[in-house]
C-alpha cells in the first residue's frame, strides 16, 4: 500500500478509553504510533509504565467510523461493537494520527479522509441539497430529512451538507418569526427538523448546537413538541438564567470557561430536552463529550495552584461571605464526583493537591454547617475521599488524636446523633461504616482494580489488615464507640417505646445497621463491646416498638448473629433469652404472609437447617409448648423433631449419630465376638406401621424351591440381578453384614460338615424356617462351643454350596433380609435382637447395653 502520508512513527502520548455500560473506562496511558505491516494499517499504543504491555492494537478499516472531536480526541467503533477513544496530550500528536487514519480510510474507499463518504456514496448523493429555510417549505424540508435519514449514505451526505452550509443557523430565525405569527404548525415542524438534525449523531453538529449563538434558538424550537400540542416548555428561560452559573473563583482561561458552559448545556440536552427521544448512539456521543470536557476541566483546576489556594482560602476565618463558602463546598464536591472517572494517578494527584490546600478543614466545616445541603455535600466529599484511600483518612484522624484535637470520627458521630435531616443522617451512618471497614481499598489496590476489576473484587475479602488499620479500629472502640451507641444504652430504663419521633426511629435504625456491620467486620472486638454494653438486650427491646421497619432492623441484627454460627453469639442468645421477643412477634403476625412474619420464620428455618444444637435445645427446653402451637408451617414440627433426636442421642451416647440415623437405609450387625448385638440404636421418625401382609408372609410356611417366587424373580431389595443375593466367602472370617443390597455371612465350618456337604448327592433340602432355626440355635448352644474349638480347614467344598442350594436359600434370605430391616426400624427405640443368617453354628446376641 503506497501512502502519500508516512505513518507517524514518533510516539504520541495518549490515554486509551473504552466505553463500558455507558461509562468510559480508562485503560491506561501510553504512547501511540501508526504502522503498516503486510498492507494492513494499524494503530499501536504501548503502556507508559510497562513498555512490554500493549494497551491497544487495532486495525484501521473503512467501516470503523473514526471521528475527531475537539483538537485532542479520536473516537471510533471496533468491529466487535466496542467504542474506543484516544485522548492525546497534545493537539499536534492527535493531528498526526488523524491524518494517518484519514489517508488509510480514503484509500480504502471511506472514512474521515472524504468526510465519511465513499465514491459510490458521493455518486448516489451528488447534488443533494435542502431547500432554503423558509416557513413555506418547512414541510418539504422535513420530508427530505426523513427520506435521507433512512440510509447510511443519505445520513452521511446530509451531515456533510448541514455542517458545510451552516444550515442550523439559517433555521434559527424562523423560530422567532413563527412565534410572532403564532403559527403552531410551523413551530411543530421546526421542532421535528431540529430533532432529526441532532439525532444524526454527528459530533460536529452536537458541539455546534451548544455554542453561545445557537443554543437558545435550538432549544426554542424544541419547546414546541408536536407530541404535546397543548404544552410548551421553558428551556430558553432556564438556560438564559445567568445566576445558575456561580463562578466561585475567577477562571481566567477562556477555553475552560467555555467547556464549563458547553458541559452544562450538554447535560441539560441529555437529561431534559432530549431525554424522551434519545437513541443509544446519540446518548453515547453526549456522554462522551460530557466526560472529556469534565476531564479537561478538572485537570486544569488541579494543575492551577494559584486557583486552588484562592478556592480553599474562602474557608479562612476572615471570609464573611457565607453564600460563597456554600458554593465553594458544592464546587469541591462536584470536582470529587468527576474525579471518580479519572485515572488513578490523576485522581491521586487531585486529592493530594486538595489535601495540601486544606480539604479536611473543608469537610469539617461542611459537616457542621447549619444548611443540610452543605452537610450532604461535605459527606459526599468525605465518602469519595474514603473510597479513594481510606488509609489516608485514618492517618489524618490519628494525627488529630496525637495533636489532642477532635478527630473526624467524633464529628461524624455527633452529627449522626443530633441530625434532623434524614438524608444527612443516612449519609453519616454510611460514612462511619466505610471509614471503619477493615477491607477498605487502599490506593495501591485501587490502581490494580482499574486494570482488572474482577481481580479486585476477588481480593477485597482477602486483604491482610495492616497495623494502622487495627490500631485505628482499636482506638475507635476505646474512645468513640461508647458515644455512638449511647442512645441504645439509654433505652434500658424505658418501659415503653411507643411515641417515638421520626428522628428517633431513624437514629435507632441506623445504629442497629452499624452494629450489624461491626458484628460482621470486627469479630472479637465487637463481641466484647456488645457484652460489656449490654447492647443485645437493647436491640431486643426495639422489637416492642410499633414501627414495623424498626422491628425488621432489630430482627436483622439477630439473624446476622445467628448466621455467623458463632458459639459466643449463640450463648448470648440463650443466656439473655433473646428468642422471647422474636416469638412474640411471630405470634402477633401469624399466620399472615408479610415481611415481618417471613423474617421470623427464616431465622428459625436457618437454625433448623443448620442444626445449631445449643439453640435447638434451648428452644425445646424453654419454648416447646409455644412451638407446638405453631402449626401453619412445618418448620417448628421439624425443629422439635431435631430436639427429640438430640435428647435421644445424649441419652444413648453409643448410638449411631443423628445424621446417620436420618439418611442411612441399611443397618449393620456387629461381629458375634462383641458384647453388642445392635448398632442402629438410632430413633427413626415418621415410619409407617408394619404391613399386615408382610407379617403374614413371614409368619406363614415357606414354599419349596420350585414354587418359591423368589427363585424366579429378581431381588426386590436393591440387589443386582447379575449377582447372587447371598455370597459366602471364606470360612475364617466371622463377620456378619446385612445391607439392603448384599447380605453376606462367614461362619466357622468343621471338617466333618465340609466333607458331608461335598459327599451329599442330589438336591438338598430347603433351608429351615426362621422360627425353627432360632429354636435349634438355642438348643445347640453347648455344641457351638465345641465346634468353635475344632480345627478350621479351607476348602472349596467347605466354603461354597451347590447351585441348587443357592436357589433354595435365595427366597428365604430375601425374606429374612426384609424382616431384619422391619425389626430394626421399629418406632419404640433400638431393636433387642440381632439376626444372623448362618446355619447351625450361628447364634443370636441380645443387646446388653
Amino acid at each position: 500500500m503506497a501512502l502519500a502520508t508516512p505513518p507517524p512513527n514518533d510516539r504520541k502520548r495518549v490515554k486509551v478509553y473504552e466505553l463500558r455500560s455507558n461509562d468510559w473506562f480508562d485503560r491506561g496511558t501510553g504512547f501511540c504510533t501508526g504502522s503498516v505491516v503486510n498492507d494492513e494499517a494499524r494503530i499501536h499504543v504501548q503502556s507508559e509504565d510497562e513498555p512490554i504491555r500493549t494497551l491497544l492494537e487495532t486495525k484501521i478499516s473503512k467501516d470503523d467510523g473514526y471521528q475527531k472531536q475537539q483538537d485532542t480526541l479520536i473516537v471510533w467503533t471496533e468491529a466487535n461493537g466496542t467504542d474506543m477513544a484516544l485522548s492525546f496530550q497534545e493537539a499536534e500528536g492527535c493531528g498526526a494520527i488523524w491524518e494517518f487514519v484519514s489517508e488509510i480510510q480514503a484509500r480504502l474507499g471511506g472514512g474521515p479522509g472524504d468526510d465519511g463518504l465513499s465514491e459510490d456514496a458521493m455518486d448516489s448523493t451528488h447534488g443533494f441539497m435542502l431547500p432554503a429555510p423558509e416557513l413555506g417549505n418547512l414541510k418539504e424540508i422535513e420530508n427530505m430529512l426523513r427520506m435521507a435519514n433512512t440510509t447510511s449514505a443519505g445520513r452521511d451526505a446530509l451531515t456533510k451538507m448541514v455542517v458545510q452550509s451552516d444550515y442550523i443557523s439559517k433555521l434559527i430565525p424562523l423560530v422567532q418569526v413563527a412565534e410572532d405569527l403564532e403559527s403552531l404548525t410551523d413551530l411543530h415542524l421546526l421542532c421535528n427538523i431540529m430533532k432529526i438534525l441532532i439525532l444524526l449523531n454527528d459530533t460536529a453538529i452536537i458541539e455546534f448546537v451548544v455554542t453561545d449563538n445557537v443554543i437558545l434558538g435550538v432549544v426554542g424550537a424544541l419547546e414546541y413538541d408536536p407530541d404535546f400540542p397543548s404544552h410548551k416548555a421553558n428551556h430558553r428561560q432556564y438556560l438564559s438564567d445567568d445566576s445558575r452559573f456561580k463562578e466561585v473563583v475567577r477562571i481566567e482561561e477562556e477555553s475552560v470557561r467555555k467547556k464549563i458552559h458547553f458541559t452544562y448545556r450538554l447535560q441539560y440536552l441529555k437529561d431534559v430536552v432530549l431525554a424522551r427521544i434519545l437513541d443509544d448512539p446519540t446518548f453515547g456521543v453526549l456522554n462522551s463529550l460530557i466526560f472529556f470536557h469534565q476531564v479537561d476541566i478538572v485537570q486544569h483546576i488541579q494543575g492551577n495552584i494559584g486557583f486552588l489556594k484562592e478556592l480553599f482560602g474562602i474557608f479562612e476565618p476572615q471570609e464573611t461571605n457565607a453564600q460563597r463558602q456554600k458554593d465553594a463546598v458544592v464546587f469541591i464536591k462536584d470536582c470529587c464526583a468527576i474525579a471518580k472517572s479519572l485515572q488513578a494517578q490523576a485522581r491521586a494527584q487531585l486529592y493530594q493537591n486538595f489535601i495540601q490546600c486544606g480539604l479536611f478543614h473543608v469537610i469539617v466545616f461542611a459537616l457542621k454547617h447549619h444548611d443540610s445541603s452543605v452537610r450532604v455535600a461535605g459527606t459526599d466529599i468525605l465518602v469519595a475521599l474514603i473510597d479513594h484511600d481510606a488509609i489516608l483518612v485514618r492517618g489524618n484522624i490519628f494525627k488529630s488524636v496525637s495533636d489532642k484535637t477532635k478527630p473526624l470520627t467524633d464529628t461524624l458521630i455527633e452529627l449522626l446523633l443530633v441530625e434532623v435531616d434524614l438524608g444527612v443522617k443516612s449519609q453519616m451512618a454510611d460514612a462511619i461504616k466505610v471509614l471503619l471497614d477493615p477491607s477498605a481499598n487502599t490506593a495501591s489496590m485501587e490502581t490494580m482494580g482499574r486494570a482488572n476489576g474482577d481481580f479486585l473484587a476477588k481480593m477485597r475479602n482477602h486483604v491482610p489488615r495492616n497495623s494502622q488499620t487495627e490500631s485505628f479500629i482499636q482506638a475507635f472502640y476505646e474512645e468513640s464507640a461508647g458515644k455512638l451507641f449511647q442512645p441504645l444504652k439509654e433505652l434500658e430504663g424505658r418501659k415503653s417505646l411507643s411515641g417515638l419521633s421520626v428522628q428517633e426511629v431513624s437514629l435507632y435504625s441506623h445504629l442497629v445497621e452499624v452494629l450489624c456491620f461491626f458484628v460482621r467486620s470486627h469479630a472479637f472486638r465487637s463481641k466484647y463491646f456488645i457484652l460489656a454494653e449490654g447492647l443485645a438486650s437493647r436491640v431486643a427491646q426495639l422489637m416492642t416498638c410499633p414501627e414495623k421497619h424498626l422491628k425488621l432492623t432489630a430482627l436483622k441484627y439477630f439473624r446476622t448473629c445467628i448466621g455467623l454460627n458463632d458459639e459466643y453469639h449463640n450463648r448470648q442468645m440463650i443466656q439473655s433469652r433473646l428468642f422471647e421477643p422474636i416469638l412474640n412477634i411471630l405470634y402477633e403476625t401469624m399466620p399472615k404472609d408479610n415481611l415481618l412474619n417471613s423474617a421470623c420464620l427464616d431465622l428459625f428455618e436457618f437454625i433448623k437447617r443448620e442444626n445449631i444444637k445449643p439453640l435447638v435445645k434451648h428452644l425445646g427446653n424453654e419454648y416447646k409448648t409455644k412451638l407446638q402451637q405453631i402449626t401453619y408451617v412445618d418448620t417448628f414440627h421439624q425443629l422439635l423433631a431435631r430436639y427429640e433426636q438430640i435428647l435421644y442421642a445424649e441419652a444413648h451416647p453409643h448410638a449411631v449419630s443423628e445424621a446417620e440415623q436420618s439418611f442411612t437405609s441399611a443397618e449393620t450387625v456387629e461381629a458375634p465376638n462383641t458384647n453388642r448385638g445392635v448398632v442402629n440404636g438410632g430413633r427413626w421418625q415418621m415410619l409407617k406401621e408394619q404391613d399386615a401382609e408382610e407379617e403374614a408372609y413371614f409368619n406363614g410356611p415357606d414354599e419349596d424351591d420350585e414354587n418359591s417366587p423368589s427363585a424366579a424373580k429378581p431381588a426386590t431389595n436393591g440387589a443386582s440381578p447379575l449377582r447372587p443375593l447371598v455370597n459366602y466367602p471364606d470360612d475364617e472370617d466371622e463377620t456378619v453384614d446385612v445391607t439392603p443390597e448384599v447380605a453376606t455371612t462367614q461362619r466357622p465350618s468343621s471338617d466333618a460338615e465340609a466333607t458331608a456337604k461335598d459327599q451329599t448327592p442330589g438336591p438338598q433340602s430347603p433351608p429351615e424356617r426362621l422360627a425353627e432355626k432360632r429354636r435349634r440355635e438355642e438348643d445347640e448352644e453347648d455344641e457351638l462351643g465345641k465346634l468353635s474349638t475344632m480345627t478350621k480347614r479351607r476348602s472349596s467344598g467347605g466354603s461354597n454350596v451347590s447351585s441348587s442350594n443357592d436357589k433354595s436359600t435365595a427366597g428365604n434370605n430375601s425374606k429374612l433380609l426384609r424382616r431384619t430391616k422391619s425389626i430394626n426400624s421399629g418406632k419404640d427405640g433400638p431393636p433387642k435382637i440381632a439376626i444372623s443368617l448362618g446355619g447351625k453354628n450361628s447364634r443370636s446376641h441380645s443387646d446388653t447395653e
